[in-house]
């Protein structure tokens, strides 16, 4: 891939950043086919869809009632709703400003292709902007699937 000298992707290419997220180092962006290539990732598998607040959220989606509450409290915490797709609500400032930039949503995944470690080098080499600094925060996001009625917690 060439690297891209400029700030800002050529129109209709979104730009992918590698950026110290709200729980890990990762990419963001707002093309998921594009992270499948990078990341060397099966295109049927979801990723985590960051939101920049409950608003947006409202907007892309519908919260089971019986887990707003949950959801408007929870901190690093992501969710499956019931339709199979994955939300964060990001609340951490440097990181949420970026999703709110980008349109206040973002697909987001670790820096890493699939099932390898992170590789500093690699990660910089594919991403068009990398976001300084890149410190790595100590525990990966908690994730619960919910229902209408239940919740199980996977990680």
């Amino acid at each position: 891939m060439i690297q891209m000298p400029y700030k800002h992707s050529p129109a209709n290419v979104p730009t992918l950043y590698l950026t110290a997220t709200d729980t890990t180092i990762g990419f963001v962006t707002q093309d998921a086919a594009r992270l499948d290539a990078v990341k060397g990732r099966p295109p049927h598998k979801h990723y985590i869809r960051a939101v920049d607040s409950l608003a947006t959220l409202q907007r892309h989606t519908r919260v089971p009632p019986r887990h707003r509450n949950r959801l408007r409290r929870a901190r690093r915490t992501t969710f499956i709703l019931p339709d199979g797709r994955s939300w964060r609500v990001i609340h951490e400032p440097r990181h949420q400003q970026l999703i709110s930039e980008m349109g206040g949503w973002a697909y987001t995944t670790s820096a890493n292709r699939s099932g390898e470690l992170y590789d500093e080098a690699w990660a910089r080499s594919v991403a068009d902007r990398v976001i300084e600094p890149l410190e790595a925060q100590a525990a990966p996001s908690t994730i619960l699937r919910i229902n209408h009625r239940t919740l199980k917690k996977l990680r």
